[in-house]
């Protein structure tokens, strides 16, 4: 199994190019689904979960051919087998986005409940709620949701809670539904509003996207379209924690600073230097940070999958910061492993009161889940000695060569088996 052996203690110099977004990638993918014609896209990151939505796309039929530049071609002509298999599904929750998809254009749909990185609950009951207000029957048996519709008609459907992949699936069934689809309550993420400007480009309907009330019109049938995909803000916004972390000066091109405002106003509060041109963000730090307390929040809030890395920030800043996790009930388990580290971090209930530390040394640790990983990372490029990071295939589903990357930055890191 490999590892990442980091050497610490060097500031990071350079510059670097931001991904595509995995988390708009895995949705659009599955809007070929919605369509015979071809989906041509650029911009796809080269990651595991890529390639197994990939694999899951063509076990239904759908033609998938990925190049190495980024660019990716699906076609849907015939889908021959309306079911997410538990073995695929089990690994990568974003597999639940067939659903909708495929209820919508085939009237029936197979899909195991999901799995992905053990970080809480997350369950599916909005997108089940919403099918059925859309008119769809859905049985969950022996682990698996059976869903069947002759045709989706258009609902007003208000979600109990804000739900990043609920609102897709949902949006994407919608699109092919009779009349006219309200979701209100909707989450305003930047990979909801790509998904729906993909959408569009294909020849949906949809009004509202980026805000929390999306209007559909449902349309008879969806074409082909090409479509780029957004910049990963995760991606950014872990490079940027490392460079403040570590100290340097760091230039991320090919970014989206548009959607980066609440990180970039607490990587500011740490002490960090930033400019914006564009699609690029320069920045610059220097000695230790200071403390930055986060509270997690829908977009436009903070956001959950940049709190391992602030964390990790937060171990060695200049006193002592509060951070609250309120999105998922499981997302501390990255705290433990900081503490081998030497990190001083006490946790209660859903908030980590971390007291920052003037260093922290080496040592072995191991990722429990994607974002976690990246907060490791970051605490290794900072440690003193020697830090070996287990478990990366976490790392591997969200971030695109994140070792090469580092290395190019000055970073001592490197992949070993």
């Amino acid at each position: 199994m490999d590892k990442l052996r980091i050497r610490g203690g060097r500031p990071l110099e350079g510059e670097v190019r931001v991904s595509g977004a995995k988390n708009a990638a895995l949705p659009i993918m599955c809007a070929a689904l919605l369509s015979a014609q071809p989906l041509r896209l650029s911009n796809v990151p080269q990651l595991m979960d890529v390639r197994t939505m990939a694999k899951l796309l063509r076990q239904m039929g759908v033609a998938v051919e990925p190049a190495a530049d980024g660019r990716m071609a699906l076609q849907a002509a015939r889908i021959s087998e309306p079911t997410a298999a538990y073995d695929l599904v089990k690994t990568m929750r974003a597999s639940v986005l067939v659903l909708g998809p495929l209820l919508a254009r085939c009237g029936q749909a197979k899909v195991s409940l999901p799995g992905g990185c053990a970080i809480g609950q997350r369950p599916v009951d909005q997108h089940v709620k919403g099918l059925q207000a859309m008119g769809a029957t859905i049985a969950i048996e022996h682990g698996y949701m059976h869903a069947t519709a002759e045709r989706l008609r258009g609902a007003r459907i208000v979600m109990d809670m804000v739900t990043v992949t609920g609102t897709e699936n949902l949006m994407m069934a919608a699109t092919l539904a009779e009349g006219t689809t309200l979701l209100e309550n909707a989450a305003r993420e930047p990979e909801v509003l790509d998904l729906a400007r993909c959408l569009g480009a294909m020849g949906a309907r949809i009004e509202g996207a980026g805000s929390d009330l999306i209007r559909i019109q449902g349309v008879a049938s969806l074409g082909g379209a090409e479509h780029q995909v957004m910049p990963d803000r995760i991606e950014t916004g872990t490079y940027l924690a490392a460079a403040t972390a570590a100290g340097g000066r760091v230039r991320l091109v090919g970014a989206a600073p548009e959607a980066l405002d609440a990180t970039l106003e607490k990587l500011r509060e740490a002490g960090a230097r930033i400019g914006i041109a564009a699609a690029a963000i320069e920045i610059e730090a220097s000695g230790r940070p200071k403390p930055v307390s986060v509270r997690t929040a829908p977009f436009p809030g903070f956001a959950t999958d940049m709190q391992a890395q602030f964390m990790a920030l937060a171990s060695i800043a200049d006193g002592t910061a509060v951070i609250t996790e309120t999105i998922f009930e499981n997302r501390f388990m990255h705290a433990l492993e900081l503490r081998r580290l030497g990190a001083d971090i006490s946790i209660q209930g859903n908030s980590a009161l971390v007291r920052g530390v003037e260093r922290l040394q080496g040592a072995t640790v191991m990722a429990t889940d994607l974002r976690a990983s990246a907060g490791l990372v970051i605490a290794g490029l900072v440690a003193e000695g020697e830090t070996l990071v287990d478990r990366i295939y976490h790392l591997d589903r969200g971030y695109e060569a994140l070792e090469k990357k580092l290395s190019a930055l000055g970073a001592r890191i490197e992949r070993i088996s």
